[in-house]
């Protein structure tokens, strides 16, 4: 019995060097993108008349999700999930355009997906990121002080991530944010907090759709059908005679 151990994504996250950091978004993650944090910053009533591209698609949590509001959307991963064609972005003979490349990146590499994501997109990048993303001198460096975003859209409740899952009743002690930048941009970073989306922006069949599970409580039948060997439908069979009771 997988994926019912409970675990809040803490702030700091260890990875190893050569981990993929799979951890889907949500899908109410990147509907509070297209929502509340794209409008703000591209305000043409056909913004969504437009391709996008996630190169980090996982198993499509994100790209289905942004193909709910723009004209058509790509995915790649550079591993096979399932989802998408399978490509390194970051590899120098990985080409490909769209107007705009939105994704989870992985952290370690994150500036490198910004980057390149920044020379690809015709109108601009999106990426989410921990809030943590905004610190360090590297990024400083490298990134943030010659291509600062052009707004930074933080979320105003967690947004939690989990590994290689999404969780729909998560928690997180992990705080994420949007990164936008517009290749025409003016000068300057603008900030704004993304309002509660959670309830308001899921939908009642996003765990089917997009194969959530359930972090279980400890008094859950599953729970003893991990230590008792029970199966499903014997679980499925108590659980019916209590509520026929």
């Amino acid at each position: 019995m997988s994926r019912l151990a409970s675990t809040a994504v803490m702030a700091r996250r260890h990875e190893p060097a050569d981990s993929l950091d799979y951890f889907p978004t949500p899908p109410w993650g990147t509907r509070a993108l297209c929502h509340h944090v794209l409008p703000a910053i591209w305000t043409a009533d056909d913004r969504f008349a437009c391709t996008a591209w996630d190169p980090a698609c996982g198993e499509g949590h994100m790209a289905l999700a942004l193909g709910e509001y723009f004209r058509s959307v790509g995915a790649s991963d550079i591993f096979p999930y399932g989802f998408g064609s399978v490509s390194d972005f970051l590899h120098p003979n990985t080409e490909g355009q769209a107007d705009w490349i939105v994704t989870n990146p992985p952290f370690i590499s994150g500036p490198d997906f910004i980057a390149k994501a920044l020379r690809l997109a015709t109108r601009g990048v999106a990426v989410l990121v921990r809030t943590a993303f905004l610190e360090g001198e590297d990024r400083l460096a490298t990134l943030y002080s010659h291509r600062p975003p052009a707004l930074i859209a933080q979320f105003a409740e967690r947004l939690p991530m989990h590994r290689a899952r999404w969780v729909v009743d998560g928690k997180s002690a992990t705080a994420y944010c949007w990164l936008v930048w517009r290749r025409d941009q003016a000068p300057g970073t603008r900030f704004m907090w993304i309002p509660k989306s959670r309830k308001t922006l899921s939908r009642h069949d996003d765990w089917l759709r997009f194969g959530g599970c359930v972090d279980l409580k400890k008094s859950h039948p599953a729970w003893r059908a991990e230590n008792e060997n029970v199966t499903r439908a014997d679980i499925v069979e108590r659980q019916s005679w209590r509520l026929a009771a």
